[in-house]
């Protein structure tokens, strides 16, 4: 089977505020959201109310650049900080 490179599979790597959450180091968009879920259910960051909604913290904030996303907008703001 041959190993998928583009897309969500192609290595991006996260800005310096991004890999405080995910990690250092070329990874695939698809890892980097995994990661990031991963960190917002350990750090129970998603609105009790609303499950769509995630209440930052202080590393996501500035990922982020506010308070709460939907996470829905979340890949909007991951796409700024990847290269």
């Amino acid at each position: 089977m041959a190993t998928k490179t583009g897309g969500i599979h192609k290595p991006v790597t996260p800005s310096a505020e991004l890999a405080a959450v995910v990690g250092k180091g070329p990874m695939p968009r698809s890892e980097i959201v995994s990661k990031l879920w991963e960190y917002i259910k350990k750090n129970n960051l998603q609105d009790s109310k609303d499950k769509r909604q995630i209440n930052a913290d202080g590393s996501l904030e500035k990922v982020f650049g506010k308070k709460s996303v939907s996470m829905f907008e979340m890949n909007k703001h991951v796409s700024n900080h990847v290269k």
